[in-house]
């Protein structure tokens, strides 16, 4: 999930798997995959980079979870 802004300055969790798009008119309108629409004061590219970030935190792997086989094929 990431963190976002309400237009009257409250914070608001959004599932990040849930946009389907962000519109920006002239507020930050996000339209999630079942039609709800969800407005913040948060600039389409600030929402673009918090869905980055969470992704690229769950894809992540921690070394410590590779088995040893895994980790000596990655070189």
């Amino acid at each position: 999930m990431i963190k976002l802004t309400r237009l009257n300055g409250s914070e608001l969790w959004v599932n990040a798997d849930l946009i389907e798009f962000l519109e920006a008119t002239p507020d930050t309108v996000i339209t999630l995959t079942d039609g709800k629409k969800i407005v913040v004061a948060d600039p389409p590219e600030r929402v673009v980079a918090a869905v980055i970030a969470y992704w690229r935190q769950i894809n992540a792997i921690p070394r410590r979870f590779l088995t040893k086989e895994v980790t000596e094929q990655a070189g």
